[in-house]
């Protein structure tokens, strides 16, 4: 069984200038609402690995879905909102502008430390990757193989679920746009 998490390519994203901190739900509509950019193009091995996979699996995010019909998918057999990015809180406070990039650090350290308004709390955006994990694996005992095209911090906690599971692959499947991570399950003769 193979279970390959492989990151959307780079969104069509306009720069916004600066913000504040009470602004940065703006910008996460734009980047959660974008497409690819038409200058970035998968891999040859993101390529070559996306014909191999029986099943491809989507979020119900624009950047995903067109990520996959850039791989050359012709049908995404799954496309689910379970697999969307996990949610950026923000906060309505009165602060300068700076880069929506700095808010995003800003409030992605603070959701790590449990800080969730106006997002997904951490412990639940855990709970949906297990989800999941659980979903993709149920797909690759069933047909073999399958292609999840996902997202950056989704991707990374899937596959940290498929390690405690124990599959086998890189402790990350990648950051950067068009990374992935192979992730395969052997059975042994001795298993039930």
């Amino acid at each position: 069984m193979k279970i390959v998490l492989l990151r959307h390519g780079r969104p069509e994203m306009e720069a916004p200038g600066k913000l504040k901190a009470s602004e940065l739900h703006r910008w996460i509509n734009s980047y959660n609402s974008a497409g690819i950019h038409q200058n970035s193009q998968p891999s040859a091995g993101a390529l070559k690995l996306a014909k191999k996979c029986k099943v491809v699996v989507c979020s119900d995010l624009p950047r995903s879905i067109e990520s996959a019909e850039l791989l050359g998918i012709e049908k995404i057999d799954y496309t689910d909102p379970l697999f969307r990015e996990m949610g950026l809180p923000y906060a309505n406070w009165p602060t300068p502008k700076a880069p929506p990039l700095f808010w995003a650090g800003i409030f992605r350290l603070l959701w790590f430390c449990g800080y969730s308004s106006n997002g997904e709390a951490f412990s639940l955006a855990k709970r949906r990757a297990l989800k999941g994990a659980d979903k993709l694996e149920v797909i690759a005992k069933d047909k073999g193989s399958v292609l999840h095209v996902g997202h950056g911090f989704m991707n990374r906690y899937i596959s940290k679920a498929l390690l405690a599971k124990g599959w086998v692959g890189p402790q990350s499947a990648g950051r950067k746009y068009w990374e992935f991570g192979v992730y395969k399950y052997h059975t042994s003769s001795c298993d039930g």
